[in-house]
């Protein structure tokens, strides 16, 4: 699971290194600061002491003390200014130098909270989405499990553009199957929409109208019917050009499991982890529900997850970091975590 957003106090995250959104003396403070010093101890501010403060942007390492953690990476956000006072670059560079100090001491897992976004003022949306892009990003190039902490889910925005054309396109799909006539549905979806207007998150591009979809021969179809699961998926990475890395990178997958998945020919995956890889080979809708009949599901209008995942989808937008941002908004579960 090389990247999850979760839910949790990040002073009580199982990982290698919880990283601290400290102020620039590094001697504590309030928000999350103040929450990781109570949590590790007096040791941890003797420590402090020791390093001599951090420029904003940059990064230090400390021991976690009392923390489940082994490590603590200091690191000091930007102050928000109304964006003119170089604050997207020194936000950048607290995920880079945090991540590059987390791989020069060999951590394996390391915890984030959403830096600059309370006290500091930074915008959430555009916290978050620096966040995950510059995350992301270092993923597709290095092995490591990163976790995005956040107490709640108010610490997510979702542009309103992007909210009201994915909320939209769910009306649209689940009314189609579930009229509005069954009480249920009509509760089950109001009840979703407080959810979300609870808790909105990231901004993207806008939705395309129409996607170009290629059509396939009766040949086509019929010519790998008896083919696995594992057998497709890796005759679509060798079609698509593409090394195994690549693959299990884009898809969110560990490597391990990805291994298990090449080498068990009858391999029955999950079905978050096959369209994560549906999403990683950039397959368009009708791909896609081939490869999950291979491992025995489909997608459906009655369920919001395959909804959002259809949108995205139809939208050509295949970064499946910002697919499980508006997942987890939506209260479901994640690609290939």
């Amino acid at each position: 699971m090389p990247l999850e957003i979760i839910r949790n106090d990040i002073t009580k995250v199982y990982a290698d290194a919880i990283v601290n959104a400290a102020n620039s003396s590094l001697l504590g403070g309030g928000g999350v600061d103040g929450a990781i010093h109570r949590a590790a101890g007096p040791e941890l501010l003797e420590e402090c002491r020791s390093l001599g403060g951090c420029k904003t942007g940059q990064a230090k390492i400390t021991k976690g003390y009392k923390l489940p953690a082994k490590y603590i990476i200091h690191t000091v956000g930007p102050v928000w200014h109304g964006g003119k006072s170089n604050e997207e670059k020194l936000l950048e560079d607290c995920y880079k130098n945090s991540l590059a100090v987390a791989k020069e001491h060999n951590i394996e897992s390391i915890a984030f909270p959403l830096i600059s976004s309370g006290a500091f003022g930074y915008p959430k949306d555009n916290a978050l989405k620096i966040a995950i892009s510059v995350i992301g990003e270092f993923l597709l190039r290095n092995e490591m499990t990163v976790f995005l902490v956040v107490y709640d889910k108010a610490a997510f925005v979702l542009s309103e553009k992007l909210f009201s054309s994915i909320n939209q396109y769910i009306d649209d799909k689940y009314i189609e199957e579930n009229p509005s006539s069954s009480r249920d549905r009509f509760q089950e979806r109001n009840q979703l929409r407080i959810g979300i207007l609870e808790a909105p998150i990231f901004s993207t591009s806008e939705a395309s109208t129409s996607t170009k979809k290629r059509k396939r021969s009766l040949a086509e179809l019929v010519k790998h019917m008896d083919e696995t699961f594992s057998q497709m998926l890796l005759r679509l990475i060798d079609e698509k050009g593409m090394t195994d890395a690549e693959t299990y990178k884009k898809a969110n997958i560990d490597r391990k499991l990805f291994s298990k998945i090449r080498n068990d020919i009858n391999y029955k995956p999950s079905k978050p982890t096959a369209i994560a890889f549906a999403i990683a080979l950039k397959l368009n809708l009708d791909e896609t529900k081939d490869l999950l009949l291979k491992a025995g599901f489909a997608l459906s209008h009655s369920s919001i997850f395959d909804i959002i995942i259809e949108y995205f989808i139809q939208d050509e937008n295949y970064n499946i970091f910002e697919i499980n941002e508006a997942l987890f908004a939506f209260d479901q579960n994640l690609l290939g975590v």
